[in-house]
């Protein structure tokens, strides 16, 4: 088998022996260094002082499905609830006045090729500190640690998991604000190219799975999903907030994510406290 095949396949690249030392003392060297980055206690701070919040409020968390574009944008901004974009939103910008309260990212190749917006845009972002290296630490700029601890963090100012998808991060740090009452926007749970989970890819000329065409175009590499872990994430996401009298909710135009109870947006936004 060539090395090109195995490295292209996550599983063929995989260790054949689990040696508990070799992880615990990646991850310790890993975190220390991060300890040691200024920016690792500039952005603790930060996330302190956002801890509960928003206690009391609802928030909508937007995904990338393509459904995203059946949201009434003029509404949501109407209802002053809190809105977390995720990864490449500002490619809806040219089609709405509407602008979310932050940004979450934390995939290396969407923080990689989206860096430029990272470095302009006043809107707060809250991105995983692999960023830190290319993204300028300003005061808008929150870098979260990530570790491989299959947790739902309630307090993510130390680290979280990334439930390998972003929308997981976004409901911790949604947790950690304050917020117990959670809608799903554009998560479809469903993607138009197929192949093993986590493969890395190249994209072709158009993206069907994004809400943009050009979310993953043009021969940008991407991870493909993992729609299982996704959901076991999704799982304890779902019952860590009914554990504390909370909800999430999915209000996605179809779909494929039965994991969350469905309501209707317009339901959920009724008495809704803003942001």
């Amino acid at each position: 088998m060539s090395d090109s095949t195995t490295n292209s396949d996550p599983l063929l690249s995989q260790r054949d022996v689990l040696n508990p030392y070799r992880i615990g003392l990646g991850f310790m060297l890993r975190r220390l260094k991060w300890d040691l980055n200024p920016q690792s206690w500039r952005s603790r701070a930060v996330l302190r002082a956002r801890k509960d919040s928003h206690a009391g409020q609802k928030a909508v968390i937007l995904c990338n499905g393509p459904s995203l574009l059946k949201v009434d944008f003029d509404a949501l901004q109407r209802s002053g609830v809190y809105c977390f974009g995720l990864n490449k939103i500002n490619l809806l910008f040219d089609k709405t006045s509407f602008r979310p309260a932050c940004v979450v990212a934390v995939n290396p190749l969407v923080l990689e090729q989206n860096q430029g917006f990272y470095n302009e845009t006043d809107l707060p972002l809250f991105l995983d500190s692999h960023a830190a290296s290319f993204v300028k630490g300003r005061p808008n700029v929150a870098f979260l640690h990530s570790n491989v601890f299959p947790i739902f963090a309630r307090d993510v100012s130390i680290s979280l998991f990334q439930g390998y998808t972003v929308t997981f991060v976004a409901l911790q740090l949604a947790f950690h604000m304050g917020f117990r009452e959670v809608a799903l926007v554009g998560a479809d749970h469903n993607f138009a190219t197929k192949g093993p989970a986590n493969k890395t890819v190249v994209s072709g000329e158009k993206d069907e799975s994004h809400f943009d065409p050009n979310y993953f175009a043009g021969g940008v590499k991407w991870q493909l999903p993992d729609l299982f872990q996704s959901e076991v994430a999704y799982t304890m996401a779902r019952d860590m907030y009914a554990a504390f009298g909370g909800r999430v909710v999915n209000a996605t135009e179809g779909g494929k994510l039965e994991v969350f109870e469905r309501a209707a947006l317009t339901e959920f936004l009724q008495n809704s406290s803003g942001a």
